[in-house]
């Protein structure tokens, strides 16, 4: 079972990886998706911070690797890695069911991060760089891009309020999990370091229009960077 877990998580990182390459290209849901259109909602962050997901599926790649080359039969291993099969699994039709239908999109990415969420703790204290970094960084970006999907569906089709009000809820739900997450898993600063990206993201997408988006971002920012400076000096 545990050759096994292995392969197979190699497998599904290649066919997540490789997913884009069969895919038309995603950069938000269309007109023709939503009911009231969403273009550039505030809740997404600047284009430039979608280029983590190449750093992304290269150390995922890698570890991916290292895990079947290096640790094939490691018990500690496979208990990260059936979640993490789970969401790789989950994550390589997102793109095409993302051109398709925000519904089901924002479902998916949920499953995505939370079996992700679990994969990262369950990843041993050893191999950090090979698997529990990685494994952070997928974990934290998916927290963070699961809410802006929530966020442009629920504005999309009208839900309690409009896009303006969906990006402060979704920047305080998304808060709320990784500051939950984090203090969970201290050893993992990487996860609360991808969500500041993502909130940076938020701040440079929105400036000063509307200025309160980046402010709520901003705080966010703020909060997460406390607690891993609190984390490290309780660790020392």
């Amino acid at each position: 079972m545990t050759r096994l877990l292995a392969w197979l998580t190699l497998c599904f990182t290649l066919t997540f990886v490789t997913s884009p390459a069969f895919t038309s290209p995603f950069s938000g849901f269309t007109r023709e998706q939503l009911p009231i259109p969403q273009i550039d909602p505030p809740v997404q962050p600047a284009g430039y911070a979608f280029s983590i997901w190449g750093l992304i599926y290269g150390w995922l790649l890698v570890s991916a690797a290292y895990g079947l080359l290096k640790r094939r039969t490691d018990a500690t291993w496979d208990q990260a890695r059936m979640p993490l099969i789970v969401s790789l699994a989950s994550g390589t039709p997102w793109l095409a069911i993302a051109n398709r239908s925000a519904i089901w999109a924002t479902v998916l990415i949920f499953v995505m991060a939370a079996s992700a969420i679990v994969a990262l703790a369950r990843t041993p204290d050893s191999d950090r760089g090979w698997l529990r970094t990685p494994v952070a960084i997928y974990a934290g970006w998916l927290t963070a891009a699961s809410f802006v999907s929530l966020g442009s569906t629920a504005a999309g089709y009208g839900l309690l309020t409009d896009g303006l009000g969906w990006a402060f809820i979704c920047i305080a739900l998304a808060l709320v999990v990784a500051m939950t997450v984090q203090r969970t898993m201290t050893r993992s600063p990487a996860y609360a370091g991808t969500v500041i990206w993502a909130l940076a993201g938020i701040m440079v997408a929105n400036r000063s229009d509307p200025l309160a988006v980046t402010l709520v971002a901003g705080t966010g920012m703020l909060v997460l960077a406390a607690l891993l400076v609190w984390q490290r000096r309780a660790r020392a």
